[in-house]
């Protein structure tokens, strides 16, 4: 099965480096100043998926985000709360018997992340057993070097089982975007994921030198655009890795709001993958350096 015949014939081309370039520059150099207004930062804070996912992350690292995330509204009573906490496998149990801060989701990473070289048969079980150890998301990695060796149905096919092995979660599929560089290949990469099932689409792991970047979320966001015109099926987007300062956390916001719409400015459709974002945002709002996670 040719699967860029395929989905060229069904969802057409969309993928010009040059006119995404020039049309991503366009977006951003028209940006609303009222994004900048503290109710759009608000929105764009309670969209983050809170992410810690370093070597030395352990069951007291988690402790203390659980119980920053607990207190939080206490401490910081009209701002809304981010939409998930991001982190390894390992943790999620911790994490799960503590946290009890109302609709802050436990999201992790798995199925070999983050560079998905491992067996299928490993991945799978990953998943299966973040799905019992109660994660509510789970972020997962394409594989990256078979997709670029042209392997596109092995991809699919993978996907497939590993939606099925996350049934009742939430499914993010990272598509590691730094790696397949083109637009062509975001674009394939993308078609490949919603087909297979994914909940949302996501660009890096955060992991690699090139992360997200404005033209890889245009090319995503066109393509859920140009999937759910044919299929009525409405798939999220997660913009991830390198996004720390809250101008760029706004572009993304922008481009979101340009490109499909208001309706998918929510936590159900729209996630951005930070660590020192929240931070900012806080610091920003307030008016005053903030530190609290």
């Amino acid at each position: 099965m040719d699967l860029i015949k395929e989905y060229r014939e069904k969802y057409g081309a969309g993928d010009d480096d040059h006119y995404i370039a020039t049309e991503t520059k366009d977006i951003l150099g028209s940006i609303p100043e009222e994004f900048s207004t503290p109710s759009h930062l608000k929105k764009i804070f309670s969209l983050l998926d809170l992410t810690t996912l370093n070597p030395e992350d352990n069951d007291e690292t988690a402790h203390r985000f659980t119980l920053a995330l607990n207190g939080f509204q206490a401490s910081f009573p009209d701002m809304p709360q981010v939409a998930a906490l991001c982190i390894y496998p390992l943790l999620v149990e911790e994490v799960r018997k503590g946290l009890a801060a109302p609709g802050v989701r436990i999201a992790a990473v798995g199925a070999g992340f983050p560079s998905s070289q491992t067996f299928l048969a490993v991945k799978l079980a990953e998943c299966g057993m973040l799905v019992k150890k109660g994660a509510d998301e789970i972020d997962v990695v394409i594989s990256v070097g078979r997709f670029l060796a042209g392997d596109h149905l092995a991809v699919l096919n993978e996907l497939i089982l590993i939606r099925e092995a996350t049934a009742g979660v939430r499914l993010k599929v990272i598509l590691e975007t730094g790696l397949l560089k083109t637009s062509a290949n975001i674009r394939l990469a993308g078609l490949i994921a919603m087909e297979a099932g994914a909940d949302f689409i996501k660009t890096s792991t955060g992991k690699i030198p090139v992360a997200a970047t404005p033209e890889a979320v245009y090319t995503m966001a066109v393509t859920i655009r140009d999937y759910f015109a044919l299929t009525g099926r409405a798939v999220g987007i997660k913009p991830a890795g390198g996004i720390a300062e809250v101008g760029d956390a706004i572009s993304y916001y922008a481009l979101i709001h340009k490109l499909l719409g208001g309706e998918w400015l929510v936590p159900e459709r729209f996630r951005i993958g930070a660590s020192r974002l929240a931070n900012n945002l806080l610091s920003v709002i307030s008016g005053q350096e903030v530190r609290y996670f």
